[in-house]
């Protein structure tokens, strides 16, 4: 039995793992020519970059923005959301998710997980709809999809928006269908650790033409640019458009974007197959037809394995495989001292005292109880497209070397 490399043995990797540099030549090509047209503001490169973005998906509109943050503050302008509406969500992801809800004064509620797949459990979706339930904004943790047959039937059956959060699922598909394209509304984000980057940025897609008119007033400041004459400022909005630099390097970025996710799935499924009867840890599960992106390679320690979460990904990262434990660490609203105290706007308890506003809402432990599990027992793993098959089994041989050998005691 191999000595652990925690305990003085030799690690199963002395070099580091491989990673590569995101951008180059054809992302400066792009820079150039905005530099040279001597217009930074946006123009003809973020319309292209929303023009190619909206065929890569199949859909009829695509709307640029700053952020994936604002990416989701569009797709809820898009759909109506307002005060004292409820929007239901998952509680593993970045607070980016739920910033919007709160700017839209609506009341973010969170649905438990699926301990297997990580994301949103559907029956705990429906447990959760009052009359108040505008929209449910669907997490795909890690660009692993979730159950949208489900989430779909939910939405119809209360007719209630149906919003993909994607900033980690590009290119991941449900059952021959890119995510993104299944519910009313998708959003994306470009920032540095995305499949795709600009640095930071976002993007929403819709195929319905009343959706995608609504967002592209909404990024501008509620302004229809294109009338001539006085201003007329139609709806509220924010000051939320991409520049001609972001969208250059966007541009750049479509044109390797299915390689990188190609990669990362073959490699991702490859890790799965080659540690699916390792003792003690179980990794994400990816429901059938569907395929997984591997924003992060997730995988949880059982129950009643002999180690933990803290202990595997330590003895792991000694191995030359850098590990984490437990993600975000609590289900995030547990995380955001401003939303548990339920004091968003300075000493107010807007919108949750907001007269339009009916349930109490609690932002406490054992509201998602499975959430809490599965955070407390996560171990992540950093794919990129950069590695080898070598490097994968590497990987692999690290995971089984660590589970026996902390197993072993």
């Amino acid at each position: 039995m191999e000595r652990l490399a925690i305990e003085g043995g030799e690690p199963v990797r002395k070099r580091p793992l491989p990673s590569g540099k995101k951008v180059g030549e054809e992302e400066l090509e792009e820079l150039r020519k905005v530099i040279e047209s001597g217009n930074l503001f946006r123009g003809e490169k973020v319309r292209e970059f929303e023009e190619r973005f909206a065929q890569l998906y199949g859909v009829r509109r695509a709307v640029s923005s700053t952020s994936g943050t604002a990416a989701i503050h569009v797709a809820l302008a898009m759909v109506g959301v307002g005060p004292g509406d409820e929007v239901i969500t998952g509680p593993i992801t970045d607070i980016g998710t739920v910033i919007p809800i709160l700017a839209m004064n609506a009341i973010p509620v969170f649905a438990d997980v699926q301990p297997d797949t990580f994301n949103m459990d559907p029956e705990d979706v429906k447990r959760k709809i009052t009359p108040r339930t505008k929209a449910i904004i669907v997490v795909h943790l890690f660009g692993n999809p979730s159950d949208m047959d489900a989430m779909v039937r939910i939405a119809k059956e209360h007719n209630i928006a149906l919003i993909e959060d994607c900033a980690q699922a590009h290119l991941a598909y449900y059952k021959g269908r890119l995510l993104g394209t299944i519910g009313d509304v998708g959003c994306f984000s470009f920032q540095q650790s995305k499949h795709m980057i600009t640095g930071d940025g976002g993007m929403t897609i819709t195929d319905d033409d009343e959706l995608g008119d609504r967002g592209t007033v909404f990024v501008d400041k509620g302004w229809q640019r294109w009338v001539k004459g006085p201003r007329r400022y139609v709806m509220f909005g924010m000051n939320y458009r991409m520049t001609e630099l972001q969208a250059a390097v966007g541009i750049a970025q479509l044109k390797r974007v299915r390689w990188v996710t190609e990669t990362r799935n073959r490699l991702g499924d490859m890790l799965s197959e080659l540690i699916s009867d390792v003792k003690g840890v179980r990794p994400q599960r990816v429901l059938e037809g569907c395929r997984c992106v591997y924003w992060y390679y997730g995988m949880v320690v059982e129950e009643d394995a002999p180690f933990s979460a803290d202990q595997f990904a330590k003895a792991l990262s000694a191995e030359g495989i850098p590990a984490g434990a437990h993600y975000i660490g609590k289900p995030i609203f547990l995380c955001h001292e401003a939303l548990r105290s339920k004091r968003i706007y300075g000493d107010t308890d807007c919108p949750f005292g907001c007269k339009y506003a009916q349930a109490e809402v609690r932002y406490e432990e054992g509201v998602c109880p499975n959430a809490e599990s599965v955070l407390n027992r996560l171990v992540t793993i950093g794919i990129n497209e950069f590695m080898t098959e070598e490097d994968i089994r590497d990987i692999a041989r690290a995971i089984r070397k660590v589970s026996e050998g902390l197993a072993r005691g």
